[in-house]
């Protein structure tokens, strides 16, 4: 057996996108200067690179897509490679896939083509990526360039080739080999099908190259949807997770798919930039508290960390980069022995990705219910951060055993053979939380999931409808009618089913034809209709709450769910009397358990950017943690400082004296 892969926790992608019209390319790169200053800013790996967006490469090679720039002479790549190698530090190498400016300027046939026949990509007049096609000679030329890269710089450390979406394409080769696999190239899904098996042979063949080469080696095709990780996991050494929050990303992206992605059995690493915005942002650097903060929630997600910068044509690197670099590197090398080897803990398991809408596989729904999904998957990772609780993001694959409760979040369509499953999870003891639709058939007329145990009549005709709670989830909650903003659906609770808060309708709906006032019509009558019924582990929700909390942020919504799982979850595995913004992850290595404590607040300081400047400490936090048995000590970590508890089974007991930022309290 290999051993298992232990992925570099200080790592930089340092990209060099660099167009053919900058003439002194490399002209003050200084080798050991270079990894001089990698080495002083504690990065432990660099992924360097052999070939750009622009489809040139920046090493010696007698192919005529070398750089018409860069130095004569100057073997950057190699130079980088072993002036790295030199340091100890490790240095994949980066190769662009489906962007090449320079073979699509002398190959305009390997474009790829919209269904009009107008090539994928930037227009001819606009300063943007042109899409290659991989059903065309290209990939035979991207594979010839793959094999040199192999073979100079033998043996890689590992390839990391990027832009690797799945590609539709209406080109003469795409149409030819749809032809040929009896597909319909005129037809929309065909193409996107076609487009995933061309992606998923041409990773097969990449990835046989790179461990050929060197089995060693470390292989990652970038861009790759999350829902398709569990298939291309043979192809993958590691996951890294692309995420630069103020690069269109945002703050919730990252601890959504490391939930899921964490759990395949595979290394993940969390990749962000020092970039003030996004990629290539020269002469932008965000602030140090956002940087510790993106790094700490890599930590926390037990993920390795990757900060992303570009190398200046001239081939320097600039020394404030590599100061606030080095400052939040060394921050993490500091935490690493209590970073190795550890896995996270969850109490519950959120279904929703990829999951099948069929017993024969995933579904291909529309891009508008894709969204819808995602919605309800970043609602409810939002909540229940929020609350604390510790949960996983999974798929149909998934087993469920693991967890204490499940929720199936508002419009999952669910397979016979899930349905099946979720049915033997209920019987041996699991609870499940539903919303919206899930466990009903599409139009809401039908129980697909008899566990809910609710009786559903169709949708609601009204638009907006109001909450009224019940006493047995009232808690915290403000006693008034609360708004709901989206459809609900219409239910009649079964025997034996508790109501937990009924609907109230409003005294019409709002048109044209009446109206009152400026925005939903007040409350008006209270309905027979539950909002939220529970029945031995089993609890549903009539409206598609967790969607509805990512679009509104309605904090009743988080209260109700919050009070419907203190029913079925009594005992979570962490409890903290701590704002809601911070965030709370639990690992656990070896013999110990450490708990990572993030406060850190983005805001919005402009449009559509969110950012962190400050870290405002927080001081003597209560913390709780379920353990099987009495910790021998705790403490905060790295510093070693112990910290007085007390023990009632199951919690153990600990005032945190302070977050600034983030801190990581050890049990051991």
């Amino acid at each position: 057996m290999p051993a298992k892969l232990i992925l570099p926790y200080r790592q930089i992608h340092l990209d060099f996108h660099t167009g053919p019209d900058i003439t002194d390319v490399g002209v003050a790169f200084d080798a050991k200067a270079f990894a001089g200053v990698m080495k002083g800013a504690a990065v432990n790996s660099v992924t360097v690179f052999a070939k750009c967006h622009h489809g040139h490469l920046y090493y010696n090679t007698r192919r005529p897509e070398r750089h018409p720039g860069l130095k004569p002479g100057l073997n950057l790549l190699g130079e980088q490679v072993e002036a790295l190698h030199r340091e100890g530090i490790r240095a994949p190498i980066y190769i662009s896939v489906q962007c090449d400016q320079y073979a699509a300027a002398h190959h305009p046939e390997w474009m790829a083509r919209q269904a009009d026949g107008k090539p994928v990509g930037a227009g001819p007049f606009a300063a943007g990526w042109t899409i290659l096609d991989m059903n065309s000679p290209y990939q035979d030329y991207l594979a010839e360039q793959t094999r040199e890269v192999l073979q100079l710089f033998h043996p890689v450390d590992g390839l990391f080739f990027d832009m690797c979406w799945d590609q539709p394409s209406a080109s003469v080769h795409a149409i030819e080999a749809m032809r040929r696999a009896n597909l319909n190239p005129e037809n929309e899904a065909d193409r996107q099908a076609w487009a995933r098996r061309v992606t998923l042979a041409y990773m097969k063949r990449f990835h046989q190259m790179v461990k050929a080469a060197n089995s060693a080696a470390t292989v990652h095709f970038n861009s790759r949807p999350v829902s398709n990780l569990r298939q291309e996991i043979r192809y993958a050494t590691q996951f890294e997770i692309e995420a630069l929050p103020t690069g269109g990303w945002g703050y919730m992206f990252f601890p959504r798919v490391v939930r899921f992605a964490h759990r395949l059995g595979k290394p993940c690493l969390g990749m962000t930039a020092r970039f003030h915005k996004s990629w290539a942002d020269f002469g932008g650097l965000k602030p140090y508290a956002a940087l510790e903060y993106e790094t700490s929630q890599m930590l926390a997600h037990s993920a390795a960390c990757s900060i992303g910068d570009q190398l200046h044509p001239r081939g320097t690197l600039e020394a404030p980069v590599y100061e606030l670099i080095g400052r939040v590197y060394r921050r993490v090398a500091e935490r690493e022995p209590w970073l190795r080897g550890a896995r996270n803990l969850s109490d519950i398991g959120v279904l929703g990705i990829n999951v099948p809408a069929t017993d024969g596989g995933p579904s291909s729904g529309s891009a508008a219910e894709s969204e819808t999904l995602q919605r309800s998957e970043e609602g409810a990772a939002r909540m229940l951060m929020q609350l604390k609780q510790q949960f996983d993001l999974l798929d149909a694959q998934t087993p469920l055993e693991p967890y204490k409760l499940v929720i199936l979040p508002d419009h999952l369509r669910l397979s016979d053979a899930l349905i099946n499953r979720l049915r033997r999870y209920l019987k041996n003891g699991g609870a499940v939380v539903a919303s919206g639709t899930s466990g009903l058939n599409d139009d809401a007329t039908a129980l697909r999931l008899p566990e809910l145990a609710i009786q559903p009549a169709g949708r609601w005709p009204a638009p907006a409808l109001y909450l009224r709670f019940g006493p047995a989830i009232r808690r915290d909650v403000a006693a008034l009618d609360h708004v709901i903003y989206d459809p609900a659906v219409r239910v009649t609770p079964a025997p034996g089913a508790e109501a937990l808060g009924h609907f109230v309708e409003p005294y019409f709906d709002r048109s044209w034809r009446h109206f009152s006032s400026h925005f939903q019509t007040p409350p008006a009558k209270v309905t027979r209709q539950p909002f939220a019924t529970l029945r031995g582990r089993c609890a549903y929700i009539a409206f598609p709450v967790f969607g509805a909390y990512a679009r509104h942020g309605n904090v009743p919504y988080r209260l109700l769910v919050r009070n419907i799982l203190d029913r079925l979850l009594p005992e979570p595995l962490v409890r903290a009397e701590a704002p809601t913004g911070c965030e709370i992850t639990v690992t656990r290595q070896r013999q110990r358990h450490i708990v990572h404590l993030l406060y850190y607040s983005p805001e919005r300081r402009a449009v559509n950017l969110d950012l962190i400047e400050d870290i405002v400490p927080l001081f003597n936090v209560p913390l709780a943690l379920r353990l099987n048995r009495r910790p021998r000590r705790v403490y905060v970590a790295p510093e070693n400082t112990a910290l007085e508890f007390t023990w009632a089974a199951p919690y153990v007991r600990v005032t945190v004296p302070e977050i600034r930022g983030h801190a990581m309290v050890g049990f051991e």
